[in-house]
């Protein structure tokens, strides 16, 4: 029995090595999204987004917002005017992706404790960009409104601390846990990568399923099959050590919450995804037409997962569908084990999941692969 399986783990990887289009699929792809998936998420976060100021008040307090939101990481003060229609072409005309309006009077307002009202307008057509035209405008004008409160309170008798405390009585101190940087290439790589494991296995096991199909060869007992599939998820267990074990670690990207953990469950992930694979070769029994159809799969089975779209906000027909893809837990098991250092006790409920997906798909293709080759034995 041991010796038919290993024999059968042999063909299959000699099989891949025969075959370029799995070859492709199974060690090219991985390896080429490897590298260059993660490259445009590099800088982590938007910075330098070039804006414009309005000065309509050529005041020191409209020169001091002005310093400020210079100095700001996040935006990039292209240039100053007093013409706001100027700032609008250039803005419709892409050169800025926002600009801010400093109201005329604007600090007589301030001196007489008048509100004043500082205008944004940015591009919405890119979130991240329009977040950092507002979020740096925001941060330029409360520092120097705090600083403006500060004075105030101190020429009415308080101290420099006293003052700061009246001023914020309260501080909130905030640290990004399992993102330390807080950037996006953190956030959707990681999980994507999951996800890439699973598309590039899946379509390299059904193509070489199909193949086999199409010559009889499905037609195996149950060693056989179970050969393949140990081939198969070699191969997809290496993947998954190539992106957990170096791409993480050269890209910087948050890892090592439990190493041991993240081994464990691409030991379940990988069968998974071959067994599902496989089966899906077989049933098609067609090498084209799996590919042509799992090709269109794989953006909805990133919104099923649930790390990019709430899973709540899902209809619940879909809530229930989305667990028979083995992507949803793995890609929730694997943020909690590589970036939040969960157990496995904490993830074993998707532990479970992958494990039953893997022993139903193999028994089911196991009994397909039978019942072909009772078939033809019969006839």
């Amino acid at each position: 029995m041991l010796r038919a399986i290993l024999q059968a783990w042999q063909a299959t990887l000699a099989a891949v090595m025969r075959d370029t289009g799995v070859l492709l699929l199974l060690v090219g792809a991985p390896v080429l999204y490897g590298f260059f998936y993660p490259w445009p998420y590099s800088q982590q976060a938007v910075t330098r987004v070039p804006v414009a100021v309005v000065d309509l008040d050529h005041s020191s307090l409209s020169r001091q917002i002005t310093r400020f939101a210079a100095a700001n990481p996040r935006i990039d003060v292209r240039w100053v005017t007093g013409d706001v229609q100027q700032a609008q072409q250039a803005l419709w005309r892409g050169e800025i992706e926002g600009f801010a309006v400093l109201p005329a009077d604007l600090k007589r307002q301030v001196v007489r404790g008048s509100p004043a009202t500082v205008t944004v307008e940015g591009d919405g057509a890119y979130a991240l960009l329009n977040k950092a035209v507002l979020y740096g405008f925001a941060e330029a004008v409360g520092t120097v409104s705090a600083g403006v409160e500060i004075k105030k309170l101190q020429a009415a008798g308080q101290g420099a601390r006293q003052a700061t405390a009246s001023r914020s009585p309260i501080n909130t101190q905030m640290v990004p846990l399992f993102n330390p940087t807080e950037g996006y290439g953190s956030y959707v790589v990681p999980a994507v990568a999951l996800l890439i494991i699973q598309q590039t296995l899946l379509m390299g096991a059904a193509l070489l399923a199909g193949t086999w199909a199409e010559t009889g060869a499905h037609r195996a007992s149950a060693h056989t099959w179970l050969g393949r599939l140990l081939g198969l998820s070699t191969l997809g267990l290496l993947s998954g050590l190539f992106y957990v074990g170096w791409v993480f670690e050269w890209q910087d990207f948050p890892r090592g919450g439990n190493p041991w953990g993240a081994v464990a469950l691409l030991a379940l992930y990988a069968p998974a995804i071959s067994a599902l694979g496989l089966l899906l070769g077989v049933w098609f029994r067609d090498r084209e037409r799996a590919m042509q159809v799992l090709l269109l799969t794989a953006l909805p089975m990133a919104f099923l997962s649930g790390f990019s779209w709430p899973a709540e906000t899902l209809p619940a027909p879909l809530q229930a569908l989305r667990w028979l893809i083995p992507s949803t837990s793995g890609i929730q098991a694997s943020l909690r084990l590589n970036q939040m250092g969960a157990s496995l006790a904490d993830v074993l409920p998707q532990l479970l999941t992958l494990g039953a997906l893997a022993l139903v798909a193999t028994g089911w293709l196991m009994w397909l692969g039978r019942a072909h080759a009772d078939l033809t034995t019969s006839r």
